[in-house]
C-alpha cells in the first residue's frame, strides 16, 4: 500500500527522534538526557538558554538528569516537532508561540497588537499569572508549558518612508507571516497585508513586490532586508514570545521532585536568555544605524491602538480571553 502524501517526511522526522532516543539509551554513564529540539542554530539565545537549563538540571539533580538539544532544525520544522512532542516522541521543544494558536486559542493573546506597552511590561505579564495561565492551558493538549523566551519587539520597515502615524501606512504592501492576527492588524492600519514566507522577503523588497515588512532588529539584519528597506519605524506593535514545551507523557513519568527541578531550571534559564537576547538586539541595531538605516519613533501610538478594536473583537471572544487581556493591561 502506498503511503499517504506527506507521511514519508513525517516518518523520517520520527525516525530521527527514535534514533536520538536509541543513542541516549546506549549511554552507560552520565545523566539521563531529556531530548530537546530547536529550529534555531547553535549559538542562538534560545539554544544557549536550554543548554544552560541542562547544566542547572544536572547540578540540581546531582547528575541524574540533563538535556541534549538538537538545534538547527535537525529533527524537523516546528510543525513536525510539535506533532512529535504531542504524541510523546520527544521530551522538549522550543517553538514560536503562534503555531500553538491552532491547538489552544488562548495562546493567541500574547500576539495581540499593541497589547504590551513595553518590553518590561511584556516580561512582567509573561512571568506573572497571565503568562502562567496561558502555559497551563496547554496541558489538556498533552503539552507542559515550561517558560517563555523573548522573540523581540516587532517593528515596521519599508522602502518608501518613515512611519509616524497610521496615515503613513496607507496603501503600503506589507509582508506578514501566514497569521490571521497579523493580516487583520496590518489591514486595519490601512496597509495591504501580503502573506509570504520569510525567505522570499528580500527579493520581494528589491523587486518592489512588497513595500515593507515587520520584524525585530536581528531578523532585519540577518535577512539583509535593511539593504532594500532602510526606514525602520519603532512601532513595537507585537512582542509574541517563544515558548519552551515538555511532553506531558515525559512529564508524567518524572517524580514530583524532578518536576519541581525541571520547572525551576526552566525559570532560571529565562534571565540568562534575555541577557543574550538584549545584547544581540542592541548589537544589530547599532551596526545597522552605522550602516545608514533611518530609525524613527512613532508620534501617535494611541492612533494605532484605536484602529485595533476590530482585531480584538475578532480574536478576543471568550470570557477567559477577555480576563487575560484585562490582567495583562493592568500590569502596564
Amino acid at each position: 500500500m502506498r503511503p499517504k502524501a506527506g507521511v514519508p517526511h513525517v516518518m523520517t522526522r520520527r525516525m530521527a527522534v527514535v534514533s536520538a532516543f536509541a543513542l541516549a539509551a546506549c549511554e552507560r554513564s552520565g545523566p539521563r538526557m531529556l531530548l530537546s529540539s530547536d529550529t534555531h542554530p547553535v549559538g542562538y539565545p534560545t539554544v544557549e538558554a536550554v543548554t544552560e537549563m541542562g547544566r542547572l538540571l544536572e547540578e540540581r539533580t546531582s547528575g541524574r538528569l540533563g538535556i541534549r538539544t538538537y538545534a538547527g532544525g535537525q529533527l524537523g520544522a516546528e510543525r513536525d516537532t510539535l506533532e512529535i512532542i504531542t504524541f510523546g516522541g520527544l521530551d522538549m521543544n522550543r517553538v514560536f508561540l503562534s503555531p500553538l494558536n491552532a491547538i489552544e486559542p488562548d495562546t493567541a493573546i500574547p500576539s495581540l497588537p499593541f497589547l504590551f506597552q513595553s518590553k518590561d511590561h511584556m516580561r512582567r505579564a509573561l512571568d506573572g499569572a497571565p503568562g502562567r495561565a496561558i502555559l497551563d492551558s496547554l496541558e489538556k493538549h498533552d503539552l507542559i508549558g515550561l517558560c517563555y523566551y523573548d522573540s523581540g519587539e516587532r517593528c515596521f520597515y519599508n522602502t518608501r518612508r518613515p512611519i509616524y502615524t497610521p496615515a503613513d501606512m496607507k496603501g503600503l504592501k506589507i509582508r506578514t507571516p501566514n497569521s490571521d492576527i497579523s493580516v487583520a492588524m496590518i489591514n486595519a492600519m490601512g496597509a495591504n497585508a501580503t502573506p509570504m514566507d520569510l525567505g522570499e522577503v528580500y527579493q520581494s523588497l528589491v523587486q518592489g513586490v512588497i513595500d515593507g515588512a515587520e520584524n525585530n532588529w536581528p531578523s532585519y539584519e540577518s535577512g539583509r532586508h535593511f539593504e532594500a528597506a532602510p526606514y525602520y519605524s519603532l512601532t513595537n506593535h507585537v512582542m509574541t514570545p517563544e515558548v519552551l514545551l515538555m511532553s506531558k507523557a515525559r512529564w508524567d513519568k518524572l517524580s514530583d521532585a524532578d518536576r519541581e527541578a525541571v520547572m525551576a531550571c526552566a525559570s532560571e534559564s529565562v534571565p540568562f536568555m534575555r541577557k543574550l537576547w538584549d545584547t544581540r538586539v542592541e548589537g544589530a541595531r547599532q551596526r545597522l544605524l552605522a550602516d545608514g538605516v533611518m530609525e524613527n519613533d512613532v508620534t501617535d501610538r494611541a492612533a494605532f491602538v484605536a484602529l485595533m478594536k476590530p482585531v480584538y473583537d475578532q480574536f478576543v471572544t471568550t470570557p477567559a480571553q477577555k480576563r487575560l487581556v484585562a490582567e495583562i493591561e493592568a500590569l502596564a
